[in-house]
């Protein structure tokens, strides 16, 4: 009886097999990279590359008229004469003076969002929501116009209203130099009352109804609930809130623009405001980029400070 040998077909080798995977994970990882590729794009594009110039101009005195050929490297110059430039230490006065804005239609929105959640029925809640929502997200042009009128010195409804309450010589608002900032302050709450608001409603239904019934069983009083309940738990919220406030008043820009353009005698002149009146009116490009670094530090130095202290008053 012949036998006959039977070839048995071998395993492909373990180095193929590894190829495989590898070969599988770097077409995936091209196909990522293509994929946010359009992203880092424009992150490196509008953000990185912008934010690398302005500091490597700011050691520079450049007029962008002149081209390339007309920068002039002054060092840490333009640093040294900001400290001696009146214009810009009252455009920082006047951001620091901006802060207040921030804690106070915190406290607003605060309040608002307890008396609509705790006090308002569930078929009101949304109108309180949109009509307080609305100043937000309308356009800041048409509401800086409608407040130039609400503000006119002569014949505008809020002094007319102060004459009729008996005010002999109400104040002149934006066209006074002694009010002119508070009343970009006052439009300035009044538009952001309704994005704290939403965000301090959220943050007060995520709060169990379980330690306000537990508080009630122990005879709490409302201001008890608030301050050892609602407070506390509201924290996060409020840093939130805080930190994108403080940071969004050093951002104002269209609303000085539209109403008042710095003036009057640079009462309302913002740091943003100063840096764009330098450098696209003065044509003082290197100057304005040391303007825009001082900035930078400055926003990152107060978030690093909350930050910092919300260790001791945040609750997670």
């Amino acid at each position: 009886m012949n036998k006959r040998t039977v070839s048995v077909s071998t395993a492909p080798p373990r180095q193929a097999a590894r190829t495989r995977p590898r070969s599988l994970a770097a077409s995936e990882n091209v196909a990522g990279w293509l994929f946010v590729s359009p992203m880092l794009i424009g992150v490196f594009t509008l953000v990185l590359l912008p934010i690398v110039a302005t500091i490597v101009l700011s050691f520079a005195d450049w007029n962008f008229v002149q081209g390339w050929s007309g920068i002039d490297w002054v060092g840490l110059g333009n640093f040294s004469r900001l400290l001696d430039d009146g214009a810009f230490l009252r455009s920082v006065r006047n951001n620091i003076l901006f802060l207040l804005a921030v804690p106070v239609y915190m406290l607003i929105s605060m309040a608002l969002a307890i008396i609509i959640d705790r006090h308002v029925y569930a078929k009101a809640k949304s109108y309180f929501k949109v009509a307080y929502f609305m100043p937000y997200i309308s356009s800041i042009v048409a509401v800086s116009v409608v407040w130039q009128v609400l503000f006119q010195p002569s014949y505008g409804p809020i002094n007319q209203m102060l004459r009729a309450l008996g005010v002999d010589n109400p104040p002149m608002w934006i066209a006074d130099p002694n009010f002119a900032l508070v009343s970009i302050m006052m439009i300035v709450v009044w538009t952001s009352i309704g994005f704290n608001l939403i965000i301090y409603i959220a943050g007060l239904q995520s709060i169990p109804a379980d330690l306000y019934e537990a508080a009630a069983i122990d005879g709490a009083g409302g201001w008890t609930k608030f301050s050892r309940i609602t407070f506390p738990l509201l924290s996060p919220t409020s840093f939130f809130l805080l930190v994108t406030g403080v940071i969004a008043t050093f951002k104002v820009f269209d609303i000085i623009a539209v109403m008042t353009q710095g003036g009057p005698i640079g009462s309302t002149s913002l740091m943003v405001w100063y840096l764009y009146d330098t450098a696209f009116v003065n044509l003082k490009v290197g100057y304005a980029s040391s303007i825009a670094v001082v900035l930078l530090l400055f926003v990152l130095l107060i978030t690093f400070g909350q930050w910092i202290a919300q260790k001791r008053w945040v609750n997670y």
